[in-house]
């Protein structure tokens, strides 16, 4: 969201009477984001990669701290984990170069020696498959109040 406060607070007005707004983002800030391998290996090649760390709501506490922001009430903060498992390097590496989310946007519009370099370097990190990669996300559960009901 450009503006996640001004999200938080929408969510909680269009959230029934004693409802309960919840929201989450990935812990790039802490590098356990889905994608924080990828960025690693991007950086070990390219000091000058920016990578998702500095979103809203990234480091533990921002979260809950925009949803206070927001007027939210009873912020609840927590950490959820998973771990997706892959069976070859390639089914991990396809999606990248297909262009999808923000890491296969960087992926997609390397040059192909760049592209292959950052592939080469995860295959390196990740090893052939099979393989498991682990993600923790930051989570929010809060109450709306009716304040902010219209």
């Amino acid at each position: 969201m450009t503006d996640p406060v001004a999200g938080l607070a929408e969510m909680a007005r269009v959230t029934k009477r004693r409802g309960v707004v919840a929201a989450c983002v990935w812990d790039n800030a802490g590098g356990a984001g889905p994608l924080s391998t990828l960025w690693r290996a991007a950086r070990d090649l390219d000091s000058k990669v920016r990578d998702e760390s500095g979103a809203a709501g990234a480091r533990e506490g921002h979260l809950a701290e925009l949803a206070r922001d927001a007027g939210l009430t009873r912020v609840e903060s927590s950490r959820l984990s998973v771990q997706v498992w892959f069976q070859t390097f390639q089914e991990w590496w396809e999606p990248f170069t297909l262009g999808v989310g923000s890491g296969g946007a960087y992926v997609h519009g390397l040059d192909e020696p760049a592209r292959e370099a950052l592939r080469a370097r995860l295959e390196e990190v990740l090893g052939p498959g099979p393989f498991g990669v682990s993600a923790s996300a930051w989570s929010i559960r809060a109450d709306a109040t009716d304040s902010q009901r219209r």
